[in-house]
C-alpha cells in the first residue's frame, strides 16, 4: 500500500471528523510525538480515539490544509495549516511513518 494514500485517507477523515475512518489508518500501537518532547504525546489507538474524538473533532471550524507534501520511502511529510484550533491557523509539519499500510509513528512540529 502506498504510504501517501494512507496519509491522504487520514487527512480526508480528519477534515470530515470521521473518527472511525481516521482511526482505521493507524496501527494499534501508534505513537504521536510533539517535539521537542522525546516521550510520546499519545500512545495507542485508544488514546488517539480519546484525544481526537473528545478534543479535536468537537471543534466546529476544524480543517487541515496541506500546503506542501513530500514522500520519501515510507515517510510522508506534510506542511499543514490547521484552522479551528485557535484564533489563527496553526502552521505545522507532520511527519508520518507508514508500516504495513498503517501509520505507526507521527511527529508533529508546530509554530506554537
Amino acid at each position: 500500500m502506498n504510504p501517501e494514500d494512507v496519509v491522504q485517507r487520514q487527512l480526508v477523515a480528519y477534515n470530515a471528523k470521521d473518527l472511525e475512518s481516521f482511526l482505521a489508518q493507524y496501527a494499534d500501537d501508534v505513537r504521536e510525538y510533539r517535539p521537542p518532547a522525546s516521550e510520546p504525546f499519545l500512545e495507542g489507538k485508544a488514546a488517539l480515539r480519546t484525544y481526537y474524538g473528545g478534543q479535536r473533532f468537537v471543534l466546529n471550524g476544524l480543517h487541515a490544509e496541506v500546503v506542501q507534501r513530500m514522500v520519501v520511502g515510507n515517510k510522508v511529510a506534510d506542511h499543514e495549516r490547521i484552522a479551528g484550533i485557535r484564533d489563527t491557523p496553526v502552521e505545522g509539519i507532520a511527519l508520518y511513518e507508514v508500516t504495513d499500510g498503517l501509520i505507526r509513528n507521527v511527529w508533529f512540529y508546530s509554530d506554537e
